[in-house]
């Protein structure tokens, strides 16, 4: 039901993902982080997967500025709709001037075309960060989870112990126990990873802190 592509972008290597409805050509871009035209050509790049591909949605997985820097110059282009996590929309708003045009929460759904992804809060790296899962039948689910996991760990809570355990807490309870050892990690910057690849070092994690 769904193609997904990617890029990377910036000095930062900041992850691009696009996903296309091959049936109805709808696609949602997550994290228009960096570099425009990039954008634009991983775009036209899904040419091939549906017969009208149309960028209807870009979501924006938190505010950290190397996550929105393309974000007025893709949605103005596009005249596509906005969506990101309820506490981080203000300030996505000041760094961007772009407005949130759906406030996201824990257990919504966002439907892009026959595709309906689901958004899961995960407190801590930013108030309002979201990852979005989208599971297709008979194949293994794919978790875009920005900067609150990557191979190795949990993402940047800058020290801070009360936002390192509300993110972990989140991160084990949302995700790891939620999702099977297949389910393929998309992570914000750098290599995708597994859920089974990462769950034996959960408890390693929580022991060191960060």
């Amino acid at each position: 039901m769904a193609t997904v592509r990617a890029i990377s972008v910036s000095a930062m290597d900041n992850n691009v993902y696009l996903l296309t409805c091959r049936r109805t050509g709808s696609q949602v871009l997550i994290d228009a982080a960096d570099e425009p035209e990039a954008i634009e050509a991983l775009v036209r790049s899904a040419s091939p997967d549906a017969v009208r591909p149309t960028l209807e949605w870009v979501v924006t997985t938190h505010s950290h500025a190397d996550h929105v820097r393309a974000l007025a110059v893709v949605t103005a282009r596009h005249q596509a709709a906005t969506a990101a996590g309820a506490p981080d929309a203000p300030a996505i708003q000041a760094r961007t001037g772009v407005e949130q045009t759906r406030l996201l929460r824990h257990g919504d759904t966002l439907r892009v075309g026959d595709l309906d992804l689901s958004v899961i809060g995960l407190r801590g790296h930013t108030p309002g960060s979201v990852a979005l899962a989208y599971a297709e039948p008979g194949h293994p689910v794919h978790l875009f989870t920005g900067d609150s996991l990557f191979p190795g760990g949990v993402g940047n809570t800058q020290g801070d112990p009360v936002r390192f355990t509300s993110l972990l807490d989140d991160v084990i309870a949302r995700l790891f126990e939620a999702y099977p050892d297949d389910t393929v990690v998309h992570p914000g910057h750098g290599a995708s990873t597994t859920l089974g690849r990462e769950r034996p070092a959960l408890t390693a994690w929580r022991a060191r802190g960060w």
